[in-house]
């Protein structure tokens, strides 16, 4: 794929891709609602700008052309495999309330996962309409809602993301929209990356956790590089070991 304009990186606050392009040569940008990394370059509530472009009305969308990319890490936390988990009544979680209260907490997490499967679905439609090239990133775990709910099955499932020197396995499925997945190999096991990550204090691990869901540069770069730019990179590692 050749990138003439402009990645636009929605959901993402790190900067970790949107850095990893530009270190590439190509213009890139961070959309979020929150900053806590102080690499957003756009504070901006997307759901609000997805329904408004859905609508026809002014949206961030209107700033995105046929040359650019938008790469979309949607918020997994309603489609995940520990979210399917919290819509039975013995989750864990719940081992206190009676079934009443359980019986309002499944209702409440059905209706939160309707808004926001609405707002992934308006999402793509927009830019399928559109002619924006889009990618949109979601954990592929065996219980992933989206595994059989959504509009079209993935172009590609990356099973081991250590693979390409990530800091977990964290099997992760891409949507490609308006274009097509290149094919590279690169490979960079680095154990040491799981220690240095499970060393980090104060922030709880959870599947859709910030930490959990940090993802590494070396493994945007390597990302990058095998499926969107289809780069042969020299410092490649062919052996996983």
């Amino acid at each position: 794929m050749e990138i003439k304009g402009k990645v636009h990186c929605l959901f993402e606050q790190s900067g970790t891709f949107k850095n990893e392009f530009i270190k590439m040569g190509i213009m890139a940008e961070d959309y979020d609602i929150q900053n806590n990394f102080g690499q957003t370059d756009h504070l901006i509530d997307l759901f609000l700008e997805i329904e408004n472009a859905y609508e026809n009305l002014p949206s961030v969308f209107d700033g995105m052309g046929r040359d650019d990319l938008a790469l979309a890490f949607f918020p997994c936390i309603y489609f995940s495999a520990l979210s399917q988990m919290a819509f039975s009544f013995s989750c864990v979680n719940y081992r206190k309330l009676n079934i009443r209260e359980k019986t309002d907490k499944i209702l409440e997490r059905s209706s939160n996962r309707e808004y926001f499967f609405r707002m992934a679905v308006k999402m793509v439609s927009v830019a399928m309409q559109r002619k924006i090239r889009m990618i949109m990133e979601n954990p592929w775990a065996e219980q992933t809602f989206l595994k059989s709910n959504f509009i079209a099955p993935p172009q590609l499932v990356d099973e081991n993301r250590m693979r390409r020197g990530d800091y977990f396995v964290k099997p992760t499925a891409y949507w490609f929209f308006n274009c097509e997945p290149t094919h590279g190999c690169t490979y960079q096991y680095d154990k040491t990356k799981k220690t240095i990550m499970s060393s980090r204090k104060g922030v709880k691990a959870g599947v859709c956790s910030e930490e959990r869901s940090m993802i590494s540069p070396d493994y945007a770069r390597n990302f990058i590089c095998d499926f969107i730019l289809g780069k042969i990179q020299n410092q490649s590692q062919l052996s996983l070991f």
